[in-house]
C-alpha cells in the first residue's frame, strides 16, 4: 500500500507540536527550581513565552500563526515542510542524498554508485528545468518518480496534489510543481543554504530559454562542455522545430486561432534568441574546462562561472 504525504505531514507536525510543549513546560519547571531556590517570587514569573521555545513549531499556513508565536525565528509553515522535501528529493537526483544510506551520500570524494539502488542519481550531474518535459530526465520527471519510488504509485495522484495545494497557484499539479522549480525553487535553495548555494543553476535568463542545476560536488572540468553539447544545442534544436511548426499552422489558421498561436510563437522567439546569446557564453567558458577546489568555497567557485549562472539573491 502507498503511504500519503499527508499522513507523514499530520505526524510530524504533531510531534512538532509535543516537543514544543515538552520543552515550554520543562523550561518553566526549572524557571520554578530556581525562583525557589533563590526566593524570587515577588521579582519573577516562571511563565515563559510561546515566541521564546526554541523548537519549530509547524502550522498550516501564515494565518494560522498565533500572536503568541510573533518574533519566533521558530514557525513553519506546511509549505516550509513540502519546500524541505522537495530540496531532499533533489539531493537524492544528485547523489547528496540516498534514499539507502544515512545522513551524506556524497560530498566530494570517491563516488559509489552502489549507493543509489533504490533511487538512482542522475548520470550526468545536470538535471535539466524547462516549461515542459523535453528531457528524458527533466527536473518535474524525476521528481515525480521520486514520490512514486518513496511513498508508492497507488497513492501519486493524491500526493502530488498535496505537495502542489502547499506550493500554492493554479492548474494541475504537476503544472503547479513545474511552476515551482522554474520560478521558486532556486531562491528557496538560496535561503536555506544562506545564499552559498550547492546546487548551481544555469541559467539563460528571464524567458526561460535554458535552465539546468547541477551539484558543485560532482562538478567536472567537461561539465560545463557537456552541458552545451548535449542540453542547450539539443534545446536550439527543439525550439528551431517548434517555431517551424507553429509558423505552419499559422498560415493555415482561422483569424482568432492565429492571435493564440502568434502569442505561443513569439515566446519561443524570445526563447531562441535567449538560448542562442547565452550558448555563445556558456561555449567560450566550455573551451577554458574550468577546474575548482572544493576548499575554495562556494563563493569563490560560483565567482568564476557568474556570466552563466543565476544571481543569487
Amino acid at each position: 500500500m502507498g503511504r500519503l504525504i499527508s499522513d507523514k505531514y499530520a505526524a510530524w507536525k504533531q510531534e512538532c507540536e509535543d516537543r514544543f510543549m515538552q520543552l515550554k513546560k520543562n523550561e518553566e519547571e526549572l524557571n520554578r527550581i530556581f525562583i525557589d531556590i533563590y526566593g524570587l517570587q515577588d521579582e519573577l514569573t516562571p511563565d515563559v513565552a510561546d515566541k521564546d521555545v526554541t523548537v519549530h513549531r509547524v502550522f498550516d499556513s501564515k494565518d494560522d500563526v498565533p500572536e503568541s508565536m510573533n518574533g519566533s525565528n521558530y514557525v513553519r509553515t506546511m509549505r516550509d515542510e513540502i519546500v524541505s522535501l522537495i530540496s531532499y528529493a533533489v539531493g537524492c537526483m544528485f547523489g547528496r542524498y540516498s534514499l539507502d544510506v544515512d545522513g551524506l551520500a556524497y560530498a566530494g570524494g570517491e563516488w559509489d554508485n552502489s549507493k543509489y539502488s533504490t533511487f538512482a542519481a542522475d548520470k550526468d550531474n545536470i538535471i535539466p528545468i524547462s516549461d515542459d518535459e523535453y528531457f528524458e530526465d527533466d527536473i518535474v520527471g524525476r521528481f515525480v518518480k521520486f514520490v512514486e519510488v518513496v511513498y508508492g504509485k497507488d497513492t501519486l495522484d493524491e500526493n502530488l496534489k498535496f505537495i502542489a495545494d502547499a506550493l500554492g497557484g493554479k492548474g494541475q499539479p504537476k503544472d503547479v510543481i513545474r511552476n515551482y522549480f522554474l520560478n521558486d525553487f532556486y531562491s528557496d535553495h538560496c535561503k536555506i543554504y544562506q545564499k552559498r548555494p550547492i546546487y548551481w543553476l544555469f541559467d539563460s535568463g528571464k524567458k526561460n530559454g535554458f535552465k539546468a542545476l547541477i551539484y558543485m560536488h560532482r562538478y567536472q572540468p567537461d561539465t560545463i562542455a557537456r552541458i552545451r553539447t548535449d542540453y542547450v544545442h539539443e534545446q536550439q534544436a527543439r525550439y528551431r522545430t517548434a517555431i517551424a511548426d507553429l509558423e505552419t499552422r499559422i498560415a493555415n489558421a482561422s483569424t482568432g486561432e492565429r492571435v493564440k498561436l502568434n502569442k505561443q510563437l513569439k515566446t519561443l522567439n524570445d526563447q531562441a534568441t535567449e538560448i542562442h546569446e547565452y550558448e555563445e557564453k556558456i561555449h567560450h567558458l566550455a573551451d577554458q574546462m574550468i577546474s575548482i577546489d572544493l576548499d575554495d568555497g562556494v563563493k569563490v567557485n560560483y565567482a568564476k562561472f557568474q556570466d552563466v549562472l543565476a544571481k543569487i539573491k
